[in-house]
């Protein structure tokens, strides 16, 4: 009988996984697309073999305490061409990653609050030790929902970190993840640094 518990639980995990990768795999997928079908994307088809990703790890993707933030005041955020953006600080958010207490901050968006569509979105810039090696020096993105906020908690996956419009050309005004949002540790989930040429 303890062999057959064993067994069924071996089995239930390996299922569980399977059907993590399968989930990640599929968010990949319909990433690659929105590419080909925005019309403002710098990428086309063809430039989409240059895009590449970690392998899924369930290990990145944890529970985060949330902590929503009072009377916050609109900030700039700059942007990598020397513009600005206006954010303010919505939420600190704490977990464990590797055996280390990580604080992180949602920022939210003063023009996308506006649109109905995106009044809810929460982002997410970071920078962590694989940048300028394995990632994009500049940093990436994580996109997250309130809706997603459920008894202060909240599922952070950094297998669904991607790169800027920058990482790929010139001529867009991408956020630079605030120094409070560095990590010190390397963040081997998400997407790597793009293998094509950049455009200009």
């Amino acid at each position: 009988m303890r062999h057959f518990l064993i067994l069924f639980l071996f089995i239930s995990l390996s299922a569980t996984a399977q059907d993590y990768q399968a989930k990640i795999a599929a968010h990949r997928e319909a990433y690659k697309q929105d590419f080909v079908t925005d019309g403002h994307s710098p990428l086309k088809e063809n430039d989409l073999k240059n895009l590449h990703f970690f392998d899924p790890d369930s290990s990145y993707r944890i529970m985060a305490q949330v902590e929503v933030l009072k009377h916050e005041k609109v900030f700039k955020m700059p942007t990598v061409d020397g513009s600005s953006q206006e954010y303010y600080r919505y939420a600190k958010i704490k977990f464990t990653i590797q055996g280390q207490a990580i604080q992180m901050t949602l920022f939210k968006s003063t023009a996308l609050s506006k649109n109905p569509k995106y009044k809810d979105y929460l982002f997410l810039p970071f920078t962590d030790e694989t940048n300028s090696t394995e990632t994009y020096g500049g940093g990436r993105y994580i996109d997250l929902d309130l809706k997603d906020i459920r008894n202060e908690m909240l599922e952070l996956d950094f297998n669904k970190a991607y790169n800027p419009y920058c990482a790929y050309s010139a001529g867009y005004r991408c956020p630079v993840p605030p120094a409070e949002n560095d990590l010190p540790l390397a963040i081997k989930a998400g997407e790597m640094k793009y293998s094509g040429e950049k455009k200009h």
